[in-house]
């Protein structure tokens, strides 16, 4: 399938999942899916606000997200109100699941976040991820979760996440 033969914001269903329990569950318009990376449009589906220090995602934010059947992440550009870019948060995740109008994620606990202007790259909850008993369980899983951190955060601090993204 390709990119534009998806419909233009059909609706899907994104499912985090994180240690076996549904984390977060929202509704997403469809942009395009080419076979291997989806990407949806979503407003922040949190309740309120919810400040992390560096950035603060509030209703009216808008994500526009980018998931991968063969990598270990997702990419999710983040746009104030406005429209103004304020940055990238990305999840390590498992490689992500379509079906019919869900999009299963299961989240691994690590986190990157890359402001707009690229002066602030930041590896975020290594400490869950060391808590999560991974390393133990599915050590598999562990090593590309930490391998696709790295390669986040490379592309984040060699100029963003462009040709991943076009």
């Amino acid at each position: 399938m390709s990119a534009n033969s998806a419909e233009p914001t059909a609706p899907l269903e994104v499912v985090l999942v994180k240690a076996g329990r549904t984390k977060i569950r929202y509704p997403a318009e469809l942009l395009g899916d080419d076979g291997t990376r989806i990407a949806v449009r979503a407003p922040w589906a949190g309740s309120g606000v919810r400040d992390f220090g560096f950035v603060r995602f509030e209703p009216g934010d808008l994500f526009t997200e980018y998931y991968w059947r063969n990598r270990w992440y997702s990419v999710k550009e983040v746009r104030a109100a406005d429209g103004t870019v304020k940055g990238w948060y990305c999840d390590i995740t498992r490689p992500a699941v379509r079906r019919g109008g869900e999009l299963v994620v299961e989240d691994l606990d690590l986190d990157l976040w890359r402001s707009a202007d690229g002066t602030d790259v930041r590896r975020l909850d290594e400490d869950e991820f060391a808590e999560s008993g991974l390393t133990e369980t599915d050590p598999e899983a562990a090593s590309a979760a930490v391998a696709a951190l790295g390669e986040l955060e490379t592309l984040a601090r060699s100029g963003g996440f462009g040709e991943l993204l076009a």
